[in-house]
């Protein structure tokens, strides 16, 4: 998966700072630190990648698309950052549904 367009990253900066005055969140940097985070962001998971990779499981490197695999990323970031948020995201679930097979 190769890094983000110039404009992808400036949509990805607009769009977080929508969301922050949106929620009203304080943040303590200007726009052009956050625009260097925006891009730092991608610079390392672009290099990390094949690492996330090898860390998961056989049956998951070879059975999860790369969508799939960022997807599966995402929702464990959101998660371990705010279940409130994770629930917004993705919906909510029920751990107890959730059929787990070893």
């Amino acid at each position: 998966m190769a890094e983000l367009t110039t404009e992808s990253r400036l949509e990805i900066w607009r769009g977080f700072m929508r969301y922050l005055s949106k929620t009203r969140e304080p943040i303590a940097i200007i726009k052009s630190d956050l625009q260097s985070a925006v891009i730092a962001t991608d610079v390392w998971i672009d290099n990390n990648a094949a690492s996330y990779n090898a860390a998961l499981p056989a049956a998951a490197q070879a059975g999860l698309t790369a969508t799939q695999k960022t997807l599966l990323f995402v929702a464990v970031a959101l998660a371990r950052s705010s279940a409130d948020l994770l629930r917004r995201v993705f919906g909510r679930v029920d751990y107890w549904q959730v059929a787990i097979h070893y």
